[in-house]
């Protein structure tokens, strides 16, 4: 048996549509590299019934190549996303069923039970023709994989296109480095899943759905610097993951997404003394402009199912609503496509690599003057609870004087106590213990019904907006209009006359409900004074 030494393994995994492989390889970086000779590659994955293996955050696989048999087994780390550091153990063994003396000595051995071994069967494999670059730049070495192929599982395949950049001598910049040049010409991106998460999605039969956040892992030993990147991976690691999804317009992952990109937003926010510089600046800038471009489409969701359906549903036809109803529809269909289009662009496959180089090499990572480096050594429970306290006193002085609060003051209250609200989600497990717990999810509760309460005003404002968005645009629609014979004019004035009434009905329905959610807001602010810190 020959063990193939290599513990941990440093690559950035990227993704593409399968027919910009041929143009990848057209590359004039690629063209002038003698690649080595492509070889097909067959990997068998194994479980049990219940996927003991991928519920513990590893794979085993066998791959064979050229008669030889290798057993590769892997254990991922938190929520990274493109950028991978695994512990990885590799040895080639005599056949093509797992090896478990060579199991020994991995992350794979204290589950390696009677059971264990007796249950594990084959449940999926992949067939690839890999072709590989070796790109020597920058005194670093990387080795560039192009994968292409399929995942066969239960009956079903599924098409692989991968590109991985593999580092073998040198610094992980250049890792990022060669993926933006990459970039600057196919559509590459980050890649969330690995080959075994594919392997497992297609097991179960189902498309990439809504990726929602998960639980954080955050060391109690942690300093104020790794809690800051094993958040904000586990955020990248939600963006990314809805892309698939939002593509096929999929609503809950436009919203799961927004969330992911919320969550960022707060930590770079709760970080930003650590954070501070022209990199996380442009950061900041990058993810607005994509807030923007969902929002829209979020929006119109909420209003057309909470507000639009249920009243047009009471009212009888041809009252206009149903004329209403379709245009609101039409409107939030266009928004979709154009969050569609933004999360498909050049710009967004950007951002979320520059993310990735910023929480792996970024410029905070290496300033040497003597604050910041002291920051980033900081204790996570220490800063956290100086964190927690700052915005929680924040949060109670503003609320004290909500009732005078203008609309914009209030929807940044709201801001403020969602951001605190993923405050105390990222370091729960900063402080630990039963009486810290009960505490935290009674806190959690007062601060989400705030968020709540707060969040219902704001959807009022906005959805008055959009209902006298809609009566303006009848009236606009009326008077251009004008030129028509009399009589199918005078069809079309008692047309749009009832669609600007059905409209005001929807901003009356909302302006009705204001003082209420007022009242439920003040209370929730009273709530929440009294909850004790955690």
């Amino acid at each position: 048996m020959m063990t193939m030494p290599q513990p941990v393994e440093t690559e950035l995994k990227l993704e593409m549509p399968a027919d910009q492989a041929a143009r990848l390889m057209r590359l004039p970086l690629l063209k002038k590299i003698a690649p080595e000779q492509s070889k097909t590659l067959l990997s068998v994955y194994f479980d049990t019934d219940k996927q003991t293996l991928r519920k513990s955050g590893l794979s085993l696989r066998i791959r064979s190549i050229n008669g030889r048999h290798v057993q590769t087994i892997k254990q991922q780390g938190g929520h990274s996303v493109g950028l991978f550091e695994r512990n990885e153990w590799e040895h080639a063994i005599g056949g093509r069923l797992p090896d478990f003396d060579a199991a020994r000595g991995t992350a794979l051995e204290p589950l390696l039970n009677k059971k264990l071994r007796r249950n594990l069967k084959p449940v999926f494999e992949t067939r690839l023709c890999r072709t590989v670059y070796p790109i020597r730049k920058n005194g670093s070495e990387i080795e560039l994989s192009v994968d292409m192929g399929q995942v066969d599982a239960a009956g079903r395949s599924s098409p692989l296109c991968e590109v991985e950049l593999e580092l073998k001598n040198g610094e992980p910049k250049q890792l990022f480095d060669l993926a933006r040049t990459l970039g600057n010409h196919v559509a590459v991106q980050l890649a969330s899943r690995s080959k075994s998460e594919h392997g497992y999605a297609l097991l179960g039969g189902k498309q990439p759905g809504p990726v929602k956040s998960e639980p954080l892992a955050l060391p109690r030993a942690a300093d104020w610097a790794s809690a800051f990147k094993i958040i904000a991976r586990a955020c990248l690691h939600q963006i990314v993951g809805n892309t698939v999804a939002l593509q096929r317009q999929d609503s809950e992952a436009l919203h799961q997404m927004r969330v992911g990109i919320r969550k960022l937003r707060a930590a770079i926010s709760l970080f930003k003394d650590m954070l501070a510089g022209p990199q996380t600046e442009a950061i900041k800038s990058e993810l607005k402009w994509i807030t923007a471009e969902l929002g829209p489409a979020r929006e119109l969701d909420v209003f057309v199912e909470r507000v639009v359906k249920p009243v047009g549903q009471r009212k009888a036809r041809g009252s206009g609503m149903e004329a209403v109803v379709k245009d609101f529809q039409d409107e939030r269909a266009g928004a979709i496509e154009r969050a569609e289009e933004a999360v498909a662009s050049a710009r967004f496959r950007r951002l979320t690599l520059d993310i990735a180089a910023s929480l792996e090499i970024g410029d905070w990572t290496r300033r040497k003057d003597k604050l910041r480096h002291t920051m980033r050594q900081r204790p996570v429970a220490a800063a956290a609870a100086d964190e927690l306290q700052r915005r929680s006193r924040k949060i109670r002085k503003e609320g004290a004087r909500l009732g005078k609060l203008d609309a914009r003051r209030r929807h940044k209250l709201r801001i403020e106590a969602k951001k605190l609200r993923y405050a105390c989600e990222f370091f729960a497990d900063a402080f630990p213990g039963r009486k810290a717990s009960r505490r935290r999810e009674k806190f959690i509760a007062r601060l989400t019904e705030l968020q709540d309460t707060l969040g219902d005003l704001n959807d009022i404002m906005v959805h008055e907006g959009l209902a006298q968005r809609a009566i303006a645009g009848t009236n606009g629609r009326r008077g251009s209009r004008a030129g028509s014979g009399r009589g199918a004019q005078a069809a079309r004035k008692a047309q749009e006359a009832q669609q600007a009434f059905a409209a005001g009905r929807l901003s009356g329905r909302e302006e009705a409900r204001f003082a209420p959610a007022m009242k439920l807001a003040e209370r929730a602010v009273d709530r929440f004074a009294k909850a004790s810190p955690f």
